[in-house]
């Protein structure tokens, strides 16, 4: 499981450090950085797609939090019985303490 967090997020961490640093020209001398490669980039994008390239960006937003989604929703299902346990703990907690919080209603 810990290498496949690694794989999901690692291609994610590359594409958003690289999408920033371009979009702010943050090169620090190397052209892979820079605004013009970045609005090559998403040109030729849109070209191949045949969309606008400033549509580009929010497309791969929406798709990158989807996908976190469906890999969160991997681990929960994976981790399902300690998430209940812990669930049910919390409740057993939370329940406790209500019950030492009510005032005693005995008759004297």
């Amino acid at each position: 499981m810990r290498s496949f967090l690694i794989f999901w997020a690692g291609p994610l961490g590359f594409l958003w450090g690289w999408y920033f640093l371009s979009f702010y020209d943050l090169n620090m001398g190397m052209f892979f950085f820079s605004r013009e490669m970045h609005d090559q980039v998403f040109s030729i994008y849109g070209n191949i797609l045949g969309v606008a390239p400033e549509s580009i960006p929010p497309l791969v937003a929406r798709a990158c939090i989807f996908d976190t989604g469906l890999v969160l929703c991997l681990i929960a299902f994976r981790r399902r019985r300690r998430i209940i346990a812990w669930v049910q703990a919390w409740r057993a907690a939370r329940a406790a303490a209500y019950i030492e919080e009510l005032p005693s209603t005995s008759a004297s």
